[in-house]
């Protein structure tokens, strides 16, 4: 499957699961660690998501639970000067 693409100023990767999850990003071509921040969002998923006794696999994530911890991520990494969309 698709690791990652650039094009047009933008950089797209992605990460498919051996269950076959796949998360996407998408940031500026210069974004460092892209790959670091899609396993950290696999662990969120794991701990946040598959924990939860109501999700279901193939079911859209909605727990405040998850998108907060994204959310901290995706600030920790921008304090380090990373830029993620």
């Amino acid at each position: 499957g698709i690791e990652k693409i650039e094009a047009g100023g933008i950089v797209l990767c992605c990460l498919q699961t051996r269950t076959g999850v796949k998360f996407v990003i998408t940031a500026e071509p210069s974004t460092p660690d892209l790959d670091l921040m899609l396993r950290e969002i696999y662990v969120l998923y794991s701990d946040c998501a598959l924990k939860d006794p109501f999700y279901e696999l193939e079911m859209p994530i909605r727990t405040d639970l998850f998108t907060s911890a994204v959310d901290a991520l995706l600030e920790r990494f921008d304090s380090r000067g990373t830029k993620v969309r």
